[in-house]
């Protein structure tokens, strides 16, 4: 059996996975950035290690700096959680081949399905018809104006080594192809470190239904059910829920039947996604995930099943001890992700900073799986999920009740989340009648009524306090405890973004101030700068693309006119409120 666990990964996913490890008595060692250093999963391991770096690349995506933690600690596996290195070849070979356990499936595995191309190929193959597309990599964006052209608009450009929506873009005409490309490509990279990308009709009101298998090394192949996962915005998900809704049970086992054979298809070990997209009694392959998916709670609480327990049991070479007929499904699980975005007007746009109150639900069939807790800071170089909120019924409509009576318990202060828009989107009629599509959130709701997101102003009392001190040794994080004189600190609220809905596009959109100065409304990075000095601009046009949390945002004139002063160029770091671009 494991004895020891390194996590390669952060946040959520990290505290799940130490919290099965010390169920069964296995150790943990985390690691951290420098953002990092007192974050939840760091301090719930045994153990964890300085990576150095702020941005994933400086240190979550660092190969020889994990490789070396490994060998340091002494831990005999490795789990990778999602994003990240779960889904990359090499990284999961330099784990393998340090005679170290890799908590997922064969790196073939991962080569044939993380690729998505390539995965595209083997469910072929394997008689599982997929969306129809192209099977190879976009080398220009005149690729993707002939195939709209033959097929038919709207088509998705897709991140080949991607998955959860990033380095994903809609392409609605030939106009928006090269930039959408490039945003894809930054995306892809950034997220994923490789920026290869492929293309796919993109489905007009489809829905996304996806199936959960496990596999173990002795032969067995196993379907546990179904989630759907449609109610989306960026085409990143929003809601997931299992048994999914309207959902005949003839279709049910067609589909986990098609992922069984893909997953054997390609040999795959370990606890697995298979995606398909549903529509008019008809399903596609779409992608499978080679990992843990976030929306993996949904199918624990209506089976029963541990899912990283299991990972864990099967990457210890042990047999499943259950058949498929053995496979029970009770009752009906909702699952949101609870994101720092300010959802006003409905371009939830990432509000990063420090929560300063986190009350969490609770009560019969209510779990939380949260990364953060209250004092703790949201980066903007980070995936912005601060937690998922899951609940349990024995009927979809009393799982739904249930969720909004968690929901209003939920308090969270210092950043913008998006519970707000769970409300809307659980109360609406579509999704109560199980109705909605992928497209739904974008095109029919209206967020238009939800307020603007105002952080609080912070204060802080006098007297002695204390203070967990952080120190490394040798790289290795060591905590004490001081008691010194609190500080007077003040803290000043950020600007906050106006509720105007924009155009749609293949960035989120943010507006500038209307002033003439174009501001931003978040801390983040300038990936690219689209206007110059003399450039005529109209109101709405894009000035400058910002990366925060991992998302690429449109900053758009609300003023007509020339542009007189660029203050930014690409690299450059600004924080919001930072006036970016001014136009006379």
């Amino acid at each position: 059996m494991i004895k020891k666990v390194l996590i390669a990964n952060r946040g959520e996913i990290a505290v799940r996975v130490i919290r099965t490890c010390r169920e069964m008595g296995i150790a943990t060692v985390a690691v951290y950035s420098e953002l990092d250093r007192n974050a939840l999963h760091v301090r719930l391991a045994d153990e964890a290690y300085a990576l150095g770096g702020q941005s994933a690349a400086e240190s979550y995506l660092n190969t020889e700096a994990i490789l070396d933690v490994i060998t340091r600690s002494g831990a005999d596996a490795v789990h990778p959680g999602y994003g990240f290195f779960s889904e990359n070849t090499d990284f999961a070979r330099a784990i393998t081949s340090m005679g170290v356990t890799f908590i997922g499936p064969p790196p073939e595995a991962i080569e044939v399905m993380g690729d998505k191309i390539s995965s595209r190929l083997a469910a072929e193959a394997a008689g599982v018809a997929g969306v129809p597309g192209r099977s190879e990599t976009l080398t220009s964006a005149d690729e993707v104006v002939a195939f709209g052209q033959e097929f038919g608009w709207p088509v998705a450009i897709k991140a080949a080594y991607g998955g959860g929506g990033r380095g994903m873009k809609v392409v609605n005409e030939a106009s928006e192809a090269a930039p959408a490309l490039e945003s894809a490509q930054r995306e892809a990279l950034s997220y994923f470190g490789r920026d290869e990308c492929y293309l796919e009709r993109y489905l007009t009101w489809p829905r996304h239904v996806e199936m959960q298998i496990l596999a173990d090394s002795h032969g067995n192949t196993l379907w546990l059910g179904e989630r759907d996962c449609s109610a989306q915005r960026r085409h990143q998900k929003l809601v997931e829920e299992s048994p999914a809704p309207n959902f005949p049970d003839d279709v049910r086992r067609a589909m986990g039947e098609a992922a069984v054979k893909v997953s054997r298809a390609c040999g795959y070990v370990n606890a697995g996604t298979v995606e398909f997209l549903f529509q008019d009694g008809e399903f596609f392959f779409l992608e499978m995930n080679t990992r843990l998916q976030v929306e993996h709670p949904v199918t624990e609480l209506v089976t029963g099943l541990d899912l990283v327990e299991w990972q864990l049991r099967i990457a210890s070479g042990e047999a499943l001890d259950f058949g498929q007929d053995d496979v029970r499904r009770d009752g009906h699980a909702i699952e949101i992700r609870i994101n720092a975005e300010d959802p006003t007007g409905g371009r939830f746009i990432p509000s990063p900073g420090t929560i300063t109150r986190f009350d969490q639900p609770s009560g019969p069939g209510v779990r939380l799986d949260a990364g953060y807790s209250a004092g703790d800071t949201i980066s903007q170089f980070y995936d912005n999920l601060i937690g998922k909120l899951v609940v349990w019924g024995s009927d979809r409509e009393k799982a739904r009740r249930r969720m909004l009576r968690a929901i209003e318990e939920t308090v969270i202060e210092g950043v913008a989340t998006t519970l707000p828009a769970d409300v809307i989107i659980l109360s609406n009629e579509e999704f109560v009648k199980g109705t909605h599509s992928t497209r739904w959130v974008e095109t029919d709701l209206d967020f238009s009524a939800l307020p603007t997101f105002a952080p609080a102003a912070v204060s802080v009392g006098d007297g002695a306090v204390r203070k967990d001190v952080t120190a490394e040794v040798n790289g290795r994080r060591v905590t004490v405890a001081l008691w010194v004189p609190e500080a007077d600190d003040d803290v000043t609220e950020r600007p906050q973004s106006t509720a105007r809905k924009p155009r749609r596009q293949h960035h989120s959109g943010v507006l500038g101030s209307g002033s003439g100065k174009v501001t931003v409304p978040m801390q983040g990075t300038v990936v690219k700068v689209n206007v110059e000095v003399g450039q005529a601009v109209a109101a709405g046009d894009t000035v400058i693309i910002l990366e925060a949390m991992k998302m690429e945002n449109a900053v758009n004139a609300e003023k007509s006119g020339v542009v007189s002063a660029v203050r930014v160029a690409a690299g450059d770091q600004v924080g919001g409120g930072d006036v970016v671009v001014e136009i006379e």
